[in-house]
């Protein structure tokens, strides 16, 4: 006997409708306001390609900074008991909540040159700000959070009897890590590190506060649209959101079940 499905309450119904359609009536609106007929020529302006290299360029670095700064700092995270670890955990994710442009402005008061950090570069001729090494440092540090989240908790869920039969076997804990728990962790350190570069690419806060807004030097793509939009050619603001919106959406999509399941 089949069981008779069950009508959902209207209410409900209504309201998650009601939300939904708040998601999408803004990329509604883009994609009613498109310049389809010149979209091409917005894409391909000289412009455009420097702001898109530049912001490939810079969020692939800091995806890159995040890896090599963010898999020990899980690792630790997961493994480790120590004092304050509840501390250093809110740390370490406050940039996800923090408003972009209070990280921009912490950011300065480290490494811009009267800085704790940025004093002592700037005496050996290194400065951060307005350069692009300063966009990617901002990128990374609003980006890292997504990639150590989702890599602390595969590190905790990982079965541990396999590192510890590694050990029996005479190996050591570099070739255990490298060997036996990388490859267990993988799958997350791929998701974490795709949602990582997605958050760095449409950086926009933090980037135009300690990078600034330098053509061909920290004008990456969200500051270039921004500063269309703000101009008179509100048609390449369009279409490069759009590129956006879809480089987000193919991240979301491909990855859902990935960030669900490692949360």
């Amino acid at each position: 006997m089949t069981r008779r499905r069950e009508r959902p309450p209207l209410l409900p119904v209504v309201i998650a409708a009601i939300a939904v359609a708040a998601f999408a009536l803004p990329l509604a609106g883009l994609l009613w306001r498109a310049p389809w007929s010149s979209a091409w020529d917005e894409l391909s302006s000289p412009e455009a390609l420097d702001a898109l290299r530049l912001s490939l360029i810079t969020s692939l670095a800091a995806t890159a900074v995040a890896i090599v700064l963010g898999v020990p700092l899980a690792w630790v995270q997961a493994r480790v008991e120590y004092r304050g670890k509840a501390f250093v955990r809110a740390l370490t994710t406050l940039p996800m909540v923090l408003p972009p442009v209070v990280g921009g402005v912490a950011l300065l008061l480290a490494f811009g040159r009267r800085g704790i950090v940025g004093a002592q570069l700037d005496k050996q001729g290194i400065q951060l700000p307005f350069t692009t090494a300063g966009a990617i440092i901002a990128e990374a540090f609003v980006a890292m959070p997504f990639l150590v989240l989702t890599l602390e908790a595969a590190f905790r869920t990982t079965d541990r009897r396999l590192e510890e039969a590694a050990r029996t076997l005479g190996a050591g804990r570099g070739e255990v890590f490298r060997r036996v728990t990388l490859p267990l962790v993988r799958p997350s350190l791929i998701a974490g590190a795709v949602l990582c570069w997605a958050r760095a690419l449409g950086e926009f806060g933090a980037t135009i506060t300690f990078a600034g807004n330098l053509p061909k030097t920290t004008q990456t793509l969200p500051l270039f649209v921004f500063l269309k939009f703000e101009g008179t050619n509100t048609d390449a603001a369009i279409v490069l959101s759009l590129v956006l919106v879809l480089v987000s959406l193919l991240v979301v999509v491909g990855l859902r079940e990935r960030w669900l399941t490692t949360r």
